[in-house]
């Protein structure tokens, strides 16, 4: 949905005299329930008949009693008949129209459902900055739920009530327009009540869900995190966090709960005075002979069908409320425009990488409100070797996001063969580039799922041999197959039955098992020895020389640095050094100070093993 800016609205205003602009959020509402338009006519349709035959109800009740006060046994049977008839009816047609409207809501939440998961893919590391991991599974859970019965349950209820209306309203005047007239006296009674309670309870019932969300937050953090808790001793304080949070969060939804409670019976009353009133004058029309005893029945019989809608539209009341508060949490999530042009899902299997140099040229960018690149400017000639060194901080995690669009790469600053990435399409620039992060992420499930994640069918025969073929250049397979269940080892939750060396090393297999042109290793060796180090890059090596492939490696390892053909020195943002690792260590720079310190380092472990050895 599309919408104008506040000054063309604005201007439309004073067009159109004071004529207001659509809610946007009612206008989406009610888009997405044209959508379902099929469904929503069908139990329309069968929620009128049923209502068709709710109406007849009171009205063989009339008939029943006026047979009865002219001792007319045959028409009172065929009143009864008429009665059993209409009630079987309409049992039968009202469970059809629940159904198919209630379908709606199921069909909307599906879609919704669908459509989040399909939006937070796309999503880049700035929106899952804003929103936590706990709120966005608050918005798909809880908000998705209140969506459900708004577009189900207070759907039909809507139909259902105007059907009524309609129907009962018309039978009403046929009996006594006077009559109706005093029945409905408090008609605008319930019209202020609802528009009274309407805004408080939609502020109410989004305070509950931003609160639900906010906790949803906390609780998953804490069970991420259980074991640092532990560690510390610190569970008595989350506990006691997490107690504040609950405590507020009953508050609010008290304060929900007092605004319902107060409603619904205050409903129920005006509803009761108003059959009162219909008595008592109705009674007095009886008696001066104006209408009859069954009329009189049928009416009362009229007003108990409104009577039921009218009490129940403080609680669809609360439904709607709670639903278009959701429905609005819920599209911040679907209105977040990605900040890289999501990739052709259906295209991504038959792509063909780019082969060539890749040029980085005045490379700036910023987040958070802070530079971290500046000017960044480098060559890597197709199958060269690059290392980036650095300080913790000096923007080498921002470059190594940038060369495969983790991050909005700015335009004119990053080509592949002469051609700028950032109008490529991103499924041609994921399969030419390889990643593997700093921090690796493994899925709960089995080893050779994790390390063939980016294969079309990682069960496949053949995707077996690559898988392994990986493994071995990222030195683990022997360590798997010592595992009980080898490949088919499930590293649990994050992979925490596994080592931040085993991690590490099967995440590097899965940017290696899709053999990329280009390899992006950010820091992916920082937690095993210096000796499978070597390996490893043995192994890259040794890969590489079958097709070229393009490295950039980022490492803190001056051992591994001098491996690469080139290297630069990230400070700043900016690169401040740029050469051989031989000759960056002449320098007397950064790097050399690296190396110097890294050299020290390595000595005095020797010297430790040494001894070690002798006692």
């Amino acid at each position: 949905m599309t919408e104008r800016p506040a000054g063309a609205a604005a201007t439309s205003m004073r067009s159109r005299g004071r004529r207001r602009p659509a809610d946007p959020t009612t206008a989406a509402l009610f888009a997405n329930l044209q959508a379902h338009g099929r469904s929503l006519v069908t139990g329309g349709l069968a929620s009128a008949v049923s209502v068709g035959l709710q109406v007849g109800i009171p009205w063989s009740l009339k008939l029943a009693f006026e047979a009865l006060g002219r001792g007319d046994a045959r028409a009172l049977s065929r009143a009864a008949l008429l009665l059993a008839g209409l009630v079987v009816g309409q049992a039968v047609v009202r469970i059809f129209a629940r159904v198919t409207l209630f379908d709606v809501g199921r069909f909307v939440e599906y879609d919704l459902r669908r459509r989040i998961l399909a939006r937070l893919h796309q999503q880049g590391g700035g929106f899952f900055r804003r929103l936590g991991t706990g709120e966005i599974m608050s918005r798909a859970v809880n908000d998705l739920a209140n969506v459900r019965l708004l577009f189900g349950f207070a759907t039909l209820n809507l139909v259902n009530t105007a059907f009524v209306l309609v129907f009962a309203l018309g039978m009403m005047l046929a009996i006594s327009a006077e009559l109706t007239l005093v029945a409905l006296v408090f008609v605008p009674v319930f019209v202020i009540t609802i528009r009274t309670f309407g805004r408080s309870m939609f502020a109410r019932s989004r305070a509950v869900q931003e609160h639900l969300g906010l906790m949803t937050n906390r609780v998953q953090e804490s069970l991420t995190g259980i074991r640092v808790i532990r560690a510390y001793g610190m569970q008595d304080r989350e506990l006691a966090d997490f107690d504040r949070l609950n405590r507020e969060y009953v508050a609010k939804n008290m304060a929900l709960a007092t605004l319902r409670g107060f409603l619904f019976p205050l409903m129920g009353m005006v509803g009761g005075l108003g059959l009162l009133v219909t008595i008592w004058y109705g009674g007095r029309m009886v008696a001066a002979e104006e209408i009859t005893l069954g009329d009189l029945v049928a009416m009362q019989g009229y007003i108990a069908m409104l009577t039921w809608p009218a009490a129940a539209l403080g609680y669809v009341l609360s439904i709607y409320q709670r639903g278009r508060a959701s429905w609005e949490r819920i599209h911040q999530i679907l209105d977040s425009a990605p900040e890289v042009p999501p990739p052709d899902l259906e295209r991504q299997g038959s792509v063909q990488p780019i082969r060539g140099d890749l040029v980085v040229e005045s490379l700036s960018f910023s987040h958070d409100g802070g530079r971290a690149l500046d000017g960044v400017s480098f060559t890597v000639p197709r199958g060269g070797r690059l290392a980036i060194v650095g300080r913790t901080g000096s923007g080498k995690t921002t470059l190594a996001n940038l060369l495969p669009r983790l991050l909005p790469t700015p335009k004119d600053t990053i080509r592949l063969a002469g051609r700028d990435i950032a109008e490529l399409p991103v499924e041609v620039l994921r399969a030419t580039i390889g990643y593997c992060p700093q921090d690796p992420f493994l899925f709960s499930t089995t080893i050779a799922r994790n390390i063939g994640f980016a294969l079309v069918d990682p069960d496949a025969p053949d995707s077996s041999e690559k898988i392994v073929l990986a493994a071995r250049a990222a030195q683990i397979d022997a360590e798997i197959r010592s595992f009980p269940d080898g490949y088919d080892t499930v590293v649990g939750e994050r992979g925490v039955q596994l080592s931040g060396g085993q991690k590490q090393r099967i995440a590097l297999a899965r940017a290696l098992v899709t053999e990329p042109e280009i390899l992006v290793l950010d820091d992916p060796l920082s937690a095993v020895d210096a000796a499978t180090e070597r390996r490893i890059l043995d192994a890259i090596e040794e890969l590489g020389r079958a097709r070229p492939k393009t490295l950039i490696l980022i490492t803190h390892r001056c051992s591994a640095a001098e491996r690469m053909d080139d290297v630069i020195v990230l400070d700043g943002g900016r690169v401040v050094e740029h050469g051989t690792a031989g000759d960056l260590a002449k320098l007397g720079g950064i790097y050399a100070g690296f190396a110097e310190r890294q050299a020290l380092e390595a000595e005095l472990d020797s010297i430790s093993a040494r001894a070690g050895a002798r006692s």
